[in-house]
């Protein structure tokens, strides 16, 4: 009996099943993740104190961020100063009647503070004078100084110079020169100065 011959085309794809069924992949291996181990060079304490100065806002007042304790609360800490924390509760609003006038009501004794000397820098830099820090555009320096210079104190006369281009009054230009000699004062006597002694003035 003669052998059953295969067609090319089915032989073909029997050999290309039987590739494939040989061909298994492999799973890959998982990367192990690296292990959190505590780290005894550091100190944890140290950290945590950072951390929270960090965080924690910063207390513009010199006076009162230099006796702040962050052992205290808020509360705690302005009561130690003498400061309020709730003014409604410092200062209550209390409305007037018959029987508030009529009754008589022990004072409260006064709370002690723990840190009067906060309090005592605090009214002596509010009682201090105020500087004064505005300044002039060097335009309106430039324009008094001409004016100045050409008719010192004769307002009239300025108001009434070509050069006068703002169309001033006297009287604004007075408070002009004023004002320059308020804001400037240093300036305006080095300014002055050269003029009695004649030399060019340079803005």
């Amino acid at each position: 009996m003669r052998p059953r011959l295969l067609s090319s085309t089915r032989c073909c794809s029997e050999l290309k099943g039987s590739s494939c069924e040989s061909k298994v992949t492999m799973p890959k291996a998982k990367k192990k993740s690296k292990r959190n181990t505590f780290d005894y060079s550091k100190d944890r304490k140290k950290l945590k104190k950072q951390f929270k100065k960090r965080e924690a806002p910063r207390i513009e007042c010199p006076q009162i961020r230099n006796a702040w304790s962050d052992k205290k609360s808020v509360a705690r800490n302005l009561r130690d100063m003498g400061l309020a924390f709730d003014p409604n509760r410092a200062l209550p609003i209390k409305t007037p009647t018959i029987a508030a006038v009529e009754r008589t009501e022990d004072t409260p004794a006064p709370k002690f503070v723990r840190k009067p000397y906060v309090l005592n820098e605090l009214v002596a830099e509010a009682s201090l004078p105020e500087k004064d820090t505005k300044t002039l555009s060097t335009d309106l320096i430039e324009y008094v100084q001409y004016m100045v210079r050409e008719h010192s104190e004769n307002y009239k006369a300025m108001a009434r110079d070509e050069k006068n281009y703002y169309q001033d009054t006297p009287s604004q230009i007075r408070r002009k020169v004023d004002q320059y000699k308020r804001c400037h004062p240093e300036e305006y006597t080095t300014f002055m100065e050269s003029l009695k002694g004649g030399k060019a003035v340079s803005t």
